[in-house]
């Protein structure tokens, strides 16, 4: 059947994106691992590898520097939709995220935005819920010691 086709819904801006620079480098029933370069040249890092949780609800990202060295790990609660007649996904952003540095220090953002986009009526009640319900299960496997269970994939071969 091929390489599915990938899209990146966000609410904050509201935009859907084709993935289609980003590369597949693994794939099974739960989990999709891709590389990618950033969209917008930043100082800070410049590429990096995703992996995609299917049924768990986010997107564990290795972003780097020009040097090969860790910038951090950034975690994106997501929602996803697979698209059979199309061999689709689509991975919507629902805004709350967490950021591992090497150094341990884990830092949860944009709280703030997920409440604002709730008011103004752009995110459902349903997806906020899944949202924190993710947000509590991701921060429970990186607090338990157990965030190597899923940088793991970022490792796998033909993702470096």
């Amino acid at each position: 059947m091929g390489h599915p086709v990938l899209y990146r819904k966000r609410f904050m801006p509201q935009e859907t994106i084709l993935l289609r620079d980003d590369i597949l480098v693994y794939q099974d029933e739960k989990v999709i691992v891709t590389k990618w370069n950033v969209f917008r040249p930043k100082a800070k890092f410049s590429h990096g590898v995703s992996c995609y949780f299917l049924e768990d609800g986010y997107k564990v990202s290795k972003f780097l520097n020009d040097q090969e060295e860790l910038v951090y790990y950034y975690c994106d609660i997501i929602d996803t939709t697979y698209d059979a007649q199309e061999n689709s996904y689509l991975f919507t952003d629902l805004l709350a995220d967490v950021i591992v540095y090497d150094s341990g220090f884990v830092k949860v953002v944009d709280l703030a935005e997920l409440a604002d986009m709730l008011d103004e009526g752009v995110i459902t009640e349903e997806l906020v819920k899944k949202c924190l319900r993710r947000l509590e299960k991701l921060l429970e496997i990186i607090y338990g010691g157990n965030f190597g269970e899923l940088t793991k994939y970022l490792e796998i071969e033909g993702s470096k």
